[in-house]
């Protein structure tokens, strides 16, 4: 099942995201849940007596893991659902809509480092081998929940940076509340998956990192989740090592700059998610980090990959992770306040 928050595309400024499923493989056909459950009750009152999701309106995932109710759910109306004609209006095309964040407000965002490639290289600028320590423990730094963009917003860079970078990620939302999860047993927590771009502005972080705290500035403006939410049933079949064998790329401005495989992570959700919840309690709505996928960064390939710089206003970025979509963004002038 894929999960979105979408609206018309001409829709009035201000106009509310609703919550959508996609009806094919494709996501090229959008159902609008709330038009769905308000179909199958009237078809069958005794829906709403017997099934809590039925009884009110589904307006954003945000609200609905917020009634106690897991992502899983929804599949009950999605499955339900019968097209009653060429003109059904509680479907609409991809190009007639508009997609935000797959969850709108998260309670929070660990983001790991779990790709060793990505590790040894940044370790590499330093002259120093990876900490022994990284081989044991799944290591993770908090984001910004508050400058959360969807697919399509723009992103610059904060005041005072000129490096601005891109990192390709996957991202699992939690959706039930944990406490002290075996690595075993912790993806089950998982809702679903979706794609994270972590910005980094590398001049802000290079000195905040040179007094061993942070990253905080040169992390904290900005981050890319999306396009949607796709559940863990629709990758069961691809899984390999600690992750998934499927590909996941980057490109800026048409051009291939990153190539790197979901398997190769060093830790699974699962291993993150038992450190993550560690001693402590996750809620619904908490975003897991994967960190950056092999090449993911410009930090990593931007010379050897011929590209020679980082980003610009002007540039485009696109993540893509296979089963997952794409999350395109254009990167944009600092807007004046």
């Amino acid at each position: 099942m894929k999960l979105a928050h979408a609206r018309e595309r001409h829709a009035p400024a201000g106009a509310p995201y609703r919550l959508h499923a996609a009806l094919d493989p494709d996501a090229t056909q959008w159902l609008d849940l709330e038009s769905a459950r308000r179909r199958a009750t009237r078809g069958d009152d005794r829906l709403a007596h017997n099934s809590s999701l039925f009884r009110q309106p589904i307006t954003t995932l945000d609200e609905h893991l917020g009634r106690g109710l897991r992502v899983e759910a929804l599949a009950e109306v999605l499955e339900g659902f019968e097209k009653s004609d060429e003109d059904d209006d509680a479907v609409a095309g991809a190009a007639a809509l508009t997609f935000g964040p797959p969850i709108l407000r998260p309670t929070s965002l660990r983001d790991f480092y779990a790709f060793e490639r990505h590790v040894a290289t940044m370790w590499a600028r330093r002259d120093q081998p990876v900490p022994e320590a990284w081989y044991r423990l799944p290591i993770f730094y908090f984001s910004n929940v508050s400058e959360i963009r969807g697919p399509g917003d723009p992103v610059w860079a904060p005041g005072g940076s000129t490096e601005l970078d891109y990192e390709l990620e996957i991202a699992a939302l939690i959706d039930t509340p944990a406490r002290d999860l075996p690595a075993e047993r912790a993806e089950e927590a998982i809702g679903g998956f979706m794609i994270l771009n972590d910005w980094s502005a590398r001049d802000l972080q290079r000195d905040e990192t040179s007094v061993r705290l942070g990253p905080a500035k040169g992390k904290d403006f900005a981050s890319t989740i999306g396009p949607w939410l796709v559940t863990p049933d629709e990758f069961a079949d691809a899984r390999a090592t600690k992750g998934y064998d499927l590909v996941a790329t980057a490109e800026v401005n048409g051009q291939e700059l990153s190539r790197g495989r979901w398997s190769d992570a060093q830790f699974s959700f699962g291993e993150m998610i038992a450190r993550a919840s560690a001693d402590v309690r996750l809620v619904p709505g908490d975003v897991i980090g994967s960190g950056t996928v092999g090449t993911g960064c410009l930090l990593e390939i931007r010379d050897e990959s011929g590209f020679g710089r980082y980003l610009l206003p002007g540039d485009s970025v696109t993540l893509r992770v296979d089963r997952l979509g794409e999350l395109t963004t254009p990167v944009i002038e600092r807007p004046s306040r």
